[in-house]
Protein backbone atom coordinates (compact mmCIF):
# COMPACT_ATOMS: atom_id res chain seq x y z
CA UNK A 1 0.00 0.00 0.00
CA UNK A 2 2.94 2.16 0.87
CA UNK A 3 4.27 1.90 -2.76
CA UNK A 4 0.92 2.43 -4.47
CA UNK A 5 0.30 5.30 -2.84
CA UNK A 6 4.20 6.66 -3.06
CA UNK A 7 3.64 5.83 -6.88
CA UNK A 8 0.69 8.09 -6.56
CA UNK A 9 1.91 11.10 -5.28
CA UNK A 10 4.48 11.04 -7.92
CA UNK A 11 1.73 10.72 -10.56
CA UNK A 12 0.66 13.45 -8.93
CA UNK A 13 3.68 15.66 -8.52
CA UNK A 14 4.30 15.43 -12.21
CA UNK A 15 0.75 16.10 -13.35
CA UNK A 16 0.98 19.41 -11.23
CA UNK A 17 4.58 20.54 -12.77
CA UNK A 18 2.85 19.79 -16.17
CA UNK A 19 0.09 21.84 -15.65
CA UNK A 20 -0.32 25.17 -18.50
CA UNK A 21 -1.44 28.40 -17.53
CA UNK A 22 -3.83 30.14 -19.79
CA UNK A 23 -4.72 34.03 -19.67
CA UNK A 24 -8.05 34.50 -20.80
CA UNK A 25 -9.30 37.80 -21.94
CA UNK A 26 -13.25 38.02 -21.13
CA UNK A 27 -15.69 41.00 -21.42
CA UNK A 28 -14.57 41.50 -17.54
CA UNK A 29 -10.89 41.58 -17.33
CA UNK A 30 -8.15 38.82 -17.73
CA UNK A 31 -8.20 35.94 -15.88
CA UNK A 32 -5.79 32.93 -15.02
CA UNK A 33 -6.70 29.30 -15.64
CA UNK A 34 -4.25 26.59 -14.66
CA UNK A 35 -5.21 23.05 -16.84
CA UNK A 36 -3.69 19.85 -15.33
CA UNK A 37 -3.94 16.46 -16.85
CA UNK A 38 -6.08 15.19 -20.63
CA UNK A 39 -8.54 17.72 -22.04
CA UNK A 40 -10.44 14.72 -23.16
CA UNK A 41 -11.79 13.79 -19.40
CA UNK A 42 -14.93 15.63 -18.20
CA UNK A 43 -14.02 19.42 -16.64
CA UNK A 44 -13.43 20.11 -13.03
CA UNK A 45 -13.66 23.82 -12.11
CA UNK A 46 -12.09 25.09 -9.19
CA UNK A 47 -12.31 28.60 -7.00
CA UNK A 48 -9.98 29.44 -4.20
CA UNK A 49 -11.09 31.70 -1.27
CA UNK A 50 -9.92 35.38 -0.65
CA UNK A 51 -6.43 36.16 -1.00
CA UNK A 52 -5.19 32.52 -2.20
CA UNK A 53 -4.61 30.64 -5.25
CA UNK A 54 -4.87 26.55 -6.22
CA UNK A 55 -1.57 25.99 -4.80
CA UNK A 56 -2.97 27.41 -1.13
CA UNK A 57 -6.69 26.72 -1.54
CA UNK A 58 -6.41 23.04 -3.21
CA UNK A 59 -2.84 21.46 -2.85
CA UNK A 60 -3.44 19.30 0.24
CA UNK A 61 -6.23 17.58 -1.50
CA UNK A 62 -4.98 16.82 -4.39
CA UNK A 63 -1.73 15.76 -2.75
CA UNK A 64 -3.62 13.60 -0.65
CA UNK A 65 -3.14 10.16 -2.35
CA UNK A 66 -6.21 8.67 -1.91
CA UNK A 67 -8.07 12.02 -3.43
CA UNK A 68 -5.81 12.28 -6.35
CA UNK A 69 -6.39 8.78 -7.66
CA UNK A 70 -10.13 9.80 -7.60
CA UNK A 71 -9.99 13.09 -8.90
CA UNK A 72 -6.97 13.35 -11.21
CA UNK A 73 -7.75 10.08 -12.99
CA UNK A 74 -11.79 11.10 -13.66
CA UNK A 75 -11.05 14.45 -14.81
CA UNK A 76 -9.26 17.47 -16.11
CA UNK A 77 -8.80 20.23 -13.12
CA UNK A 78 -9.31 24.07 -14.63
CA UNK A 79 -7.80 26.01 -11.03
CA UNK A 80 -9.24 29.05 -11.84
CA UNK A 81 -8.06 32.29 -9.42
CA UNK A 82 -9.41 35.35 -8.94
CA UNK A 83 -8.22 38.32 -10.85
CA UNK A 84 -5.15 39.20 -9.57
CA UNK A 85 -4.71 36.30 -7.49
CA UNK A 86 -2.50 33.76 -9.70
CA UNK A 87 1.72 32.63 -9.45
CA UNK A 88 3.57 36.09 -9.93
CA UNK A 89 0.62 38.43 -10.32
CA UNK A 90 1.37 42.33 -10.86
CA UNK A 91 -0.77 44.15 -9.30
CA UNK A 92 -3.78 45.34 -11.07
CA UNK A 93 -4.59 48.57 -12.66
CA UNK A 94 -6.19 51.27 -10.36
CA UNK A 95 -8.07 52.70 -13.52
CA UNK A 96 -10.06 49.26 -13.23
CA UNK A 97 -13.48 49.38 -11.35
CA UNK A 98 -13.97 46.80 -9.12
CA UNK A 99 -15.54 43.76 -9.60
CA UNK A 100 -18.95 42.87 -8.68
CA UNK A 101 -19.73 38.66 -7.91
CA UNK A 102 -22.08 38.50 -11.28
CA UNK A 103 -18.87 39.74 -13.26
CA UNK A 104 -16.70 37.08 -11.62
CA UNK A 105 -19.40 34.77 -12.28
CA UNK A 106 -20.06 35.58 -15.69
CA UNK A 107 -15.85 34.97 -16.27
CA UNK A 108 -16.47 32.17 -15.54
CA UNK A 109 -18.79 31.19 -18.61
CA UNK A 110 -16.22 32.38 -20.62
CA UNK A 111 -13.92 30.62 -19.12
CA UNK A 112 -15.92 27.61 -20.42
CA UNK A 113 -16.60 28.94 -23.61
CA UNK A 114 -12.86 29.28 -24.65
CA UNK A 115 -12.01 26.10 -23.52
CA UNK A 116 -15.31 24.63 -25.46
CA UNK A 117 -16.41 23.06 -22.21
CA UNK A 118 -19.91 21.80 -21.59
CA UNK A 119 -21.20 20.43 -18.52
CA UNK A 120 -18.80 20.76 -15.62
CA UNK A 121 -18.23 19.94 -12.37
CA UNK A 122 -17.34 22.86 -9.58
CA UNK A 123 -15.40 22.63 -6.32
CA UNK A 124 -15.06 26.08 -4.63
CA UNK A 125 -13.87 27.06 -1.25
CA UNK A 126 -15.86 29.97 0.75
CA UNK A 127 -15.82 33.00 -1.51
CA UNK A 128 -14.88 30.73 -4.41
CA UNK A 129 -18.02 28.41 -3.14
CA UNK A 130 -20.29 31.59 -3.69
CA UNK A 131 -19.10 32.56 -6.84
CA UNK A 132 -19.81 28.77 -8.54
CA UNK A 133 -22.56 28.96 -6.62
CA UNK A 134 -24.14 32.02 -8.07
CA UNK A 135 -22.65 30.72 -11.72
CA UNK A 136 -24.66 27.64 -11.11
CA UNK A 137 -28.05 29.48 -10.45
CA UNK A 138 -27.40 31.39 -13.65
CA UNK A 139 -26.06 28.90 -16.00
CA UNK A 140 -27.80 26.01 -15.02
CA UNK A 141 -27.07 23.92 -17.91
CA UNK A 142 -23.36 24.26 -17.27
CA UNK A 143 -23.03 22.71 -14.27
CA UNK A 144 -23.25 19.03 -13.41
CA UNK A 145 -22.64 18.97 -9.51
CA UNK A 146 -21.48 21.47 -7.04
CA UNK A 147 -18.93 21.11 -4.25
CA UNK A 148 -18.67 23.23 -1.91
CA UNK A 149 -16.29 23.51 1.01
CA UNK A 150 -17.33 25.97 3.92
CA UNK A 151 -20.00 28.13 1.42
CA UNK A 152 -21.55 31.13 1.72
CA UNK A 153 -24.53 32.38 0.72
CA UNK A 154 -26.34 35.62 2.46
CA UNK A 155 -24.65 38.82 2.72
CA UNK A 156 -22.02 39.35 5.03
CA UNK A 157 -22.96 39.55 8.99
CA UNK A 158 -21.71 42.04 11.26
CA UNK A 159 -19.12 39.89 12.86
CA UNK A 160 -17.80 39.31 9.01
CA UNK A 161 -18.30 42.86 7.63
CA UNK A 162 -16.62 44.37 10.71
CA UNK A 163 -13.62 42.02 9.89
CA UNK A 164 -13.72 43.02 6.30
CA UNK A 165 -13.83 46.64 6.72
CA UNK A 166 -10.53 45.95 9.33
CA UNK A 167 -8.80 44.18 6.79
CA UNK A 168 -9.82 46.44 4.02
CA UNK A 169 -8.19 49.82 5.63
CA UNK A 170 -5.21 47.76 6.19
CA UNK A 171 -5.06 46.47 3.30
CA UNK A 172 -5.55 50.05 1.63
CA UNK A 173 -3.12 51.82 4.19
CA UNK A 174 -0.45 49.24 4.97
CA UNK A 175 -0.63 46.27 2.46
CA UNK A 176 -0.62 42.60 3.57
CA UNK A 177 0.43 43.50 7.12
CA UNK A 178 0.70 41.32 10.25
CA UNK A 179 -3.08 41.91 11.01
CA UNK A 180 -4.37 41.11 7.79
CA UNK A 181 -2.70 37.95 7.58
CA UNK A 182 -3.74 36.89 11.43
CA UNK A 183 -7.74 37.90 10.37
CA UNK A 184 -7.11 35.81 7.05
CA UNK A 185 -5.71 32.74 8.80
CA UNK A 186 -8.45 33.11 11.14
CA UNK A 187 -10.48 32.84 8.47
CA UNK A 188 -9.17 29.88 6.74
CA UNK A 189 -7.74 26.99 9.81
CA UNK A 190 -9.14 26.01 13.30
CA UNK A 191 -7.31 27.04 16.53
CA UNK A 192 -5.84 23.79 16.91
CA UNK A 193 -3.50 24.39 13.87
CA UNK A 194 -3.10 27.97 14.22
CA UNK A 195 -1.23 27.19 17.40
CA UNK A 196 -0.78 29.35 20.56
CA UNK A 197 1.68 30.32 23.15
CA UNK A 198 1.98 26.81 24.27
CA UNK A 199 1.59 25.33 20.84
CA UNK A 200 3.31 25.85 17.70
CA UNK A 201 1.57 26.30 14.40
CA UNK A 202 1.17 24.04 12.09
CA UNK A 203 3.26 23.86 9.32
CA UNK A 204 0.61 24.36 6.75
CA UNK A 205 -0.10 27.44 8.36
CA UNK A 206 3.46 28.98 8.20
CA UNK A 207 3.35 27.51 4.46
CA UNK A 208 0.18 29.42 3.86
CA UNK A 209 1.19 32.61 5.62
CA UNK A 210 4.44 32.81 3.22
CA UNK A 211 2.19 32.39 0.62
CA UNK A 212 -0.10 35.48 1.34
CA UNK A 213 3.28 37.48 1.92
CA UNK A 214 3.20 37.08 -2.30
CA UNK A 215 0.14 38.38 -2.58
CA UNK A 216 -0.51 41.78 -4.19
CA UNK A 217 -2.36 43.57 -1.26
CA UNK A 218 -4.61 46.17 -4.31
CA UNK A 219 -5.58 43.00 -5.84
CA UNK A 220 -6.28 41.24 -2.35
CA UNK A 221 -8.74 44.55 -1.74
CA UNK A 222 -10.48 44.21 -5.12
CA UNK A 223 -11.96 40.90 -4.72
CA UNK A 224 -12.36 41.34 -0.93
CA UNK A 225 -14.52 44.54 -2.28
CA UNK A 226 -16.49 42.04 -4.49
CA UNK A 227 -17.56 39.69 -1.89
CA UNK A 228 -18.40 41.94 0.71
CA UNK A 229 -20.48 43.36 -1.63
CA UNK A 230 -22.53 39.90 -2.38
CA UNK A 231 -26.09 39.67 -2.03
CA UNK A 232 -28.20 37.39 -0.13
CA UNK A 233 -28.40 34.29 -3.12
CA UNK A 234 -30.19 32.20 -0.11
CA UNK A 235 -33.93 32.39 -2.05
CA UNK A 236 -32.59 31.05 -5.16
CA UNK A 237 -30.84 27.91 -4.16
CA UNK A 238 -34.20 25.81 -4.34
CA UNK A 239 -34.32 26.43 -7.90
CA UNK A 240 -30.83 24.16 -8.12
CA UNK A 241 -30.80 21.12 -9.46
CA UNK A 242 -27.56 19.30 -9.91
CA UNK A 243 -26.04 17.42 -7.05
CA UNK A 244 -25.00 19.95 -4.70
CA UNK A 245 -22.35 18.35 -1.65
CA UNK A 246 -21.38 20.50 1.14
CA UNK A 247 -18.17 20.43 3.20
CA UNK A 248 -17.68 22.68 6.58
CA UNK A 249 -15.26 22.31 9.61
CA UNK A 250 -17.00 22.88 12.81
CA UNK A 251 -15.08 25.25 13.85
CA UNK A 252 -15.12 27.14 10.71
CA UNK A 253 -16.38 31.21 11.58
CA UNK A 254 -18.79 29.68 8.66
CA UNK A 255 -20.55 26.52 10.01
CA UNK A 256 -23.58 28.45 10.36
CA UNK A 257 -23.59 29.52 6.93
CA UNK A 258 -23.23 25.85 5.78
CA UNK A 259 -26.33 24.86 7.60
CA UNK A 260 -28.57 27.87 6.55
CA UNK A 261 -27.40 27.07 2.60
CA UNK A 262 -28.14 23.19 3.71
CA UNK A 263 -31.66 24.23 4.59
CA UNK A 264 -32.36 26.28 1.44
CA UNK A 265 -31.31 23.72 -1.00
CA UNK A 266 -33.27 20.87 -2.46
CA UNK A 267 -32.72 18.05 0.19
CA UNK A 268 -33.14 15.15 -3.12
CA UNK A 269 -30.17 16.66 -4.52
CA UNK A 270 -27.80 17.85 -1.44
CA UNK A 271 -25.78 16.59 1.38
CA UNK A 272 -23.96 18.00 4.56
CA UNK A 273 -20.43 16.59 5.47
CA UNK A 274 -19.46 18.04 9.31
CA UNK A 275 -16.10 17.83 9.82
CA UNK A 276 -14.69 17.89 13.43
CA UNK A 277 -12.15 19.48 15.03
CA UNK A 278 -11.39 21.28 11.68
CA UNK A 279 -11.76 25.10 9.97
CA UNK A 280 -13.32 26.38 7.11
CA UNK A 281 -10.19 25.37 4.65
CA UNK A 282 -11.21 21.58 5.05
CA UNK A 283 -9.42 21.19 1.07
CA UNK A 284 -6.26 21.41 3.18
CA UNK A 285 -6.56 20.63 7.13
CA UNK A 286 -8.12 17.64 6.68
CA UNK A 287 -8.35 16.72 3.03
CA UNK A 288 -8.66 13.00 4.13
CA UNK A 289 -11.95 13.70 5.92
CA UNK A 290 -13.16 14.45 2.23
CA UNK A 291 -12.44 11.47 0.46
CA UNK A 292 -15.36 8.58 1.54
CA UNK A 293 -17.74 11.25 0.74
CA UNK A 294 -16.49 12.27 -2.78
CA UNK A 295 -16.70 8.80 -3.93
CA UNK A 296 -20.16 8.02 -2.86
CA UNK A 297 -20.94 11.45 -4.36
CA UNK A 298 -18.91 11.13 -8.04
CA UNK A 299 -20.01 7.11 -7.98
CA UNK A 300 -23.63 8.70 -9.25
CA UNK A 301 -21.79 10.23 -12.27
CA UNK A 302 -19.94 6.89 -13.21
CA UNK A 303 -16.81 7.98 -11.68
CA UNK A 304 -14.68 5.78 -9.44
CA UNK A 305 -11.13 5.55 -8.20
CA UNK A 306 -8.82 3.54 -10.38
CA UNK A 307 -8.73 0.26 -7.81
CA UNK A 308 -12.38 0.42 -7.89
CA UNK A 309 -13.05 0.34 -11.34
CA UNK A 310 -13.72 -2.38 -13.78
CA UNK A 311 -12.65 -0.38 -16.62
CA UNK A 312 -9.20 0.24 -17.09
CA UNK A 313 -9.90 3.15 -19.61
CA UNK A 314 -10.40 6.95 -18.41
CA UNK A 315 -13.68 8.55 -18.70
CA UNK A 316 -14.05 10.79 -21.32
CA UNK A 317 -17.77 11.21 -21.52
CA UNK A 318 -19.75 14.16 -20.24
CA UNK A 319 -20.87 14.33 -17.24
CA UNK A 320 -24.37 12.35 -16.48
CA UNK A 321 -25.57 11.76 -13.10
CA UNK A 322 -26.55 8.01 -13.33
CA UNK A 323 -30.09 7.00 -12.07
CA UNK A 324 -28.89 4.01 -10.66
CA UNK A 325 -28.03 4.69 -6.99
CA UNK A 326 -30.03 7.23 -6.06
CA UNK A 327 -29.62 6.85 -2.10
CA UNK A 328 -25.96 7.85 -2.34
CA UNK A 329 -26.83 10.95 -2.01
CA UNK A 330 -29.88 11.04 0.19
CA UNK A 331 -28.79 13.12 3.67
CA UNK A 332 -29.48 10.15 5.44
CA UNK A 333 -26.37 7.99 3.97
CA UNK A 334 -24.23 11.49 3.23
CA UNK A 335 -24.90 14.17 5.81
CA UNK A 336 -22.95 12.50 8.57
CA UNK A 337 -20.80 13.88 11.00
CA UNK A 338 -16.88 12.59 11.00
CA UNK A 339 -14.67 11.81 13.96
CA UNK A 340 -11.76 13.90 13.97
CA UNK A 341 -9.39 12.37 11.49
CA UNK A 342 -5.68 12.15 11.60
CA UNK A 343 -3.98 13.38 8.22
CA UNK A 344 -0.42 13.73 7.19
CA UNK A 345 -0.62 17.22 8.36
CA UNK A 346 -1.83 17.17 11.68
CA UNK A 347 0.76 14.29 12.25
CA UNK A 348 3.51 17.14 12.18
CA UNK A 349 2.14 19.26 14.81
CA UNK A 350 3.29 16.27 17.70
Amino acid sequence: MSEFNDSITLDVQTIYLGGKEHTIRTGRGSVSVIVYGDQDKPALITYPDLALNHLSCFQGLFFCPEAASLLLHNFCVYHISPPGHELGAAALSSDESVPCVDDLADQIIEVLNYFRLGSVMCMGVMAGAYILTLFAMKYKERVAGLILVSPLCRAPSWTEWFCNKLMSNFLYFYGMSVLVKECLLYRYFSKEVRGSAEIPESDIVQSCRRLLDERQSTNVLRFLQAIDRRPDISQGLKTLKCRTLIFVGDNSPFHLEALHMTAKLDRRYSALVEVQNCGSMVTEEQPHAMLVPLEYFLSGYGLYRPSQSASSGSPRSPLSPSSIAPELFSPESMGIKLKPIRTRLSATQR
